[in-house]
């Protein structure tokens, strides 16, 4: 499918860069098949793996959710079209995995886009933009504006210009993990004592 194989190189080229803009060491990159595996790889050290049928994932590792991997291990992680039925335990495992102050990214396919005729017709089913932020700050990440790529419906599916982003083809979810500052358990007293130098 040419269209599928334009949208998977514009969303690896824009992913490419946004972990380029950041110290992403380690990174996580989940695809929704092996034919998504992002080549060339982004630099620095980073684990690949692709859906596999029956809720698992192949690539660098074999395993299923939860991931073999410590809490906190990862600085930035890419999620591109994850099955709707698996979504909610996936985004909660890949909150526990990305470090404080790291960002993840989603991919899913615009549902509001002219463009979901193309991809209805091979029953694709993705979840709505709407679910995708719930579930990300449901596990405390802080969502940053979307981004869309792709083509509206009578484009190439390279194509990127800038007319009615909000239809084009595939959304792009960008989210940071932050952590609450600690507080004092008791009353910190305010005020000044004595004289003030002005």
């Amino acid at each position: 499918m040419q269209g599928a194989r334009c949208l998977r190189q514009l969303e690896h080229h824009h992913l490419r860069e946004q972990l380029h803009r950041l110290p992403s060491q380690p990174w996580l990159w989940l695809s929704p098949t092996t034919g998504w595996t992002p080549s060339p790889l982004p630099a620095g050290r980073g684990v690949r793996l692709h859906a596999t049928a029956g809720n698992g994932f192949q690539g660098d590792l074999r395993c299923r959710l939860p991931l073999p991997m410590p809490g906190e291990a990862v600085n930035a992680i890419v999620i591109q079209h994850a099955d709707r039925a698996d979504l909610a335990a996936l985004i909660a495992e890949c909150s526990r995995l990305l470090m404080p102050g790291g960002r993840l990214w989603m991919t899913q396919l615009n549902s509001c886009s002219p463009y979901r005729v193309r991809w209805q017709r091979h029953g694709l089913r993705p979840a709505s933009l709407l679910r995708c932020r719930s579930l990300l700050q449901r596990e405390g990440l802080l969502c940053g504006p979307v981004r869309y790529l792709g083509p509206l419906w009578g484009e190439r599916a390279g194509a990127t210009g800038s007319a009615l982003p909000s239809l084009r083809a595939v959304c792009v979810l960008e989210a940071e993990k932050r952590v609450a500052g600690m507080t004092p358990s008791g009353v910190v007293p305010v005020g000044w004592r004595g004289p003030v130098a002005t």
